[in-house]
């Protein structure tokens, strides 16, 4: 499954005042691996970026003055994008500019809902941890993910972050099948054997309750319906026992 990380800065939160993407930022997953491919372009806006908005992403109207239209940049941007599924954080915002920009190059162009399928980590993480705040900072320091590099916005830094995020909300499988692979790249070493006593006490079990059964299966529900297929919770869960 191939998916696209996608952040954008812009020069203002509304398209109604005639606000224009700067930025674009995308990072490439495929099969939850991040591949080292990436999308990156600065636009220039044809319009002045505001200080307020300066002072968010530090993108100023001088560095922007020789940066390329987005007319110049539109097919290479639905190249990188197609077929893929896009992963962003507060996606009706992001999708809202983009598909302005490409209605301003006329109806022939049409959506971004035209080549992608999108899904919103905002809305996602709004059903996981309702009533907490889900920006993508709370979200970092939520799942232990290092940002002390986002000092400033930035459309390609936020992306690789919210990779990371994203594959932390949907369980870190691609941490676990690491895990294995390195487990089996070492076996048939030489390890030591630590032998545990036979009188030892009995462990003691402790079952979940209902509650915790519930809220475990909506979270497998919610892993599931992000990477399209079944867990691997809920095919051992599936297992016969002997």
């Amino acid at each position: 499954m191939r998916q696209i990380i996608l952040d954008t800065e812009t020069t203002g939160l509304e398209t109604s005042d005639g606000h224009r993407i700067i930025e674009i930022g995308c990072v490439e997953l495929i099969n939850r691996r991040l591949t080292g491919n990436h999308y990156h372009q600065y636009i220039q806006p044809e319009r002045v970026v505001p200080d307020d908005a300066i002072e968010i992403h530090g993108i100023t109207n001088e560095f922007l003055v020789d940066k390329p239209l987005f007319a110049q940049i539109a097919q290479e941007f639905i190249d990188f994008i197609k077929g893929a599924e896009l992963v962003i954080h507060n996606a009706p915002f992001d999708v809202g500019f983009i598909n302005y920009e490409f209605g301003l190059l006329g109806s022939e162009w049409g959506k971004v809902q035209d080549n992608c399928t999108i899904l919103d980590t905002l809305k996602m993480a709004r059903e996981m941890h309702p009533g907490q705040r889900n920006t993508l900072d709370a979200l970092c320091k939520r799942y232990d993910i290092d940002n002390a590099s986002r000092t400033l916005h930035g459309a390609l830094l936020d992306s690789e972050i919210l990779a990371d995020v994203y594959l932390a909300m949907t369980g870190g499988q691609t941490m676990l099948f690491m895990e294995t692979e390195k487990d089996q790249s070492t076996a048939g070493h030489n390890q030591e054997r630590v032998l545990i006593s036979a009188d030892r006490p009995a462990l003691r079990v402790i079952n979940a309750s209902a509650e915790e059964i519930t809220a475990h299966a909506g979270y497998l529900d919610m892993v599931e319906k992000s990477a399209g297929g079944t867990s691997v919770w809920r095919e051992l869960e599936s297992e016969p026992t002997a």
